[in-house]
């Protein structure tokens, strides 16, 4: 009988190891020293720091960091794993060719960024942005009795929710507990409807879209949802509808949705992502009373560190192991 050997290890062992956290907001090698302190860590916050430690690191973790000019200095790397759950700024070719194993950050924030979205839902809904402006300033609102100017209320709505993983799965199942019904709108529809009533391709959703109170946007930047609610999209929502961007700000023609809202023909968008960021100052979304604005923060999570270190410890765990497949593996 043949007898073969373990797959070996990627990885030098813990006391060998050297692990490089680099970003500039997130603080986590003290959570990981804390439950790892026999492995050696190094914290840099800036791009010359990053590339100044590179060399001497076996493992990185870090997002928008990273610059693939700094490969020629990652000698020693095997295993980069990204905070963020986008990974466009990496080479993967460059990383299989060096070597060196990748993995996203995906559904570390998926709590944070579904529960945002229901919330710039529920802003809207509830006029709760609005209240806070009339606190600001002091005024005590009068009973309404123009029905249209009065809050609403979510049962019986129908979503459509675009882009159905983890975050937009989550998305689908609160809107349902709200005793909404859900259209899940995602590239392959014959991976099922997840928590949605049903389910259709991105080809379709223009079809869908009449039926829309409220459109989620949760998918990934990609050459398919580039814009994919441009002009046209706007054209067949019904003007009552509400438009809710977590996804990324170029998944929306811009122009054509401050056009539809500065002449009623969409009733309101909560967005939590623009085209540019930071959002510039002379951009009319900032004046539009039926828009809500958040600067990118659906992700952000006070377990944010905790997270991405979880998926960190199981891969580390793998990669010991010898195995090829990492949590989120990318490369």
């Amino acid at each position: 009988m043949t007898l073969h050997a373990a797959p070996a290890p990627m990885l030098p062992t813990r006391d060998k190891l050297h692990i490089l956290f680099a970003h500039g907001a997130y603080d986590m090698k003290p959570i990981f020293d804390a439950a790892h302190g026999d492995i050696r860590t190094t914290q840099v916050s800036t791009y010359a720091d990053l590339a100044a430690a590179l060399p001497k690191a076996d493992v990185l973790v870090t997002s928008m960091l990273w610059k693939n000019d700094l490969l020629p200095l990652a000698g020693r790397l095997k295993y980069l794993q990204s905070v963020s759950s986008g990974t466009n700024q990496y080479d993967r070719e460059a990383f299989r060719a060096q070597g060196i194993r990748l993995a996203s950050g995906q559904g570390v924030n998926k709590n944070a960024v579904s529960e945002h979205a229901i919330g710039l839902l529920l802003s809207l809904t509830r006029r709760l942005s609005l209240a806070r402006d009339n606190q600001t300033a002091g005024h005590w609102r009068p009973e309404q009795t123009e029905p249209a100017q009065r809050e609403d209320e979510l049962p019986g709505k129908t979503m459509i929710v675009v882009g159905t993983g983890g975050i937009g799965d989550r998305i689908a199942r609160i809107a349902r507990a709200l005793d909404m019904t859900v259209i899940g709108v995602r590239r392959d529809a014959s991976k099922g409807a997840g928590a949605a009533d049903e389910v259709h391709g991105f080809r379709d959703l223009r079809a869908v879209l009449p039926r829309a109170d409220v459109v989620v946007l949760s998918c990934p930047l990609t050459d398919e949802t580039a814009n994919i609610i441009d002009a046209a999209a706007l054209a067949v929502m019904k003007p009552s509808a509400l438009l809710i961007n977590v996804a990324r700000g170029g998944c929306v023609d811009e122009e054509a949705l401050i056009a539809a809202l500065e002449a009623g023909r969409l009733a309101g968008a909560g967005l939590d992502v623009t085209r540019v960021e930071p959002l510039p100052p002379t951009s009319p979304l900032w004046g539009l009373r039926n828009v809500v604005l958040t600067p990118h923060a659906a992700g952000e999570t006070r377990k944010y560190e905790r997270n991405v270190l979880a998926v960190l410890d199981e891969n580390l765990s793998r990669l010991w192991a010898g195995r090829a497949d990492l949590v989120n593996g990318i490369v």
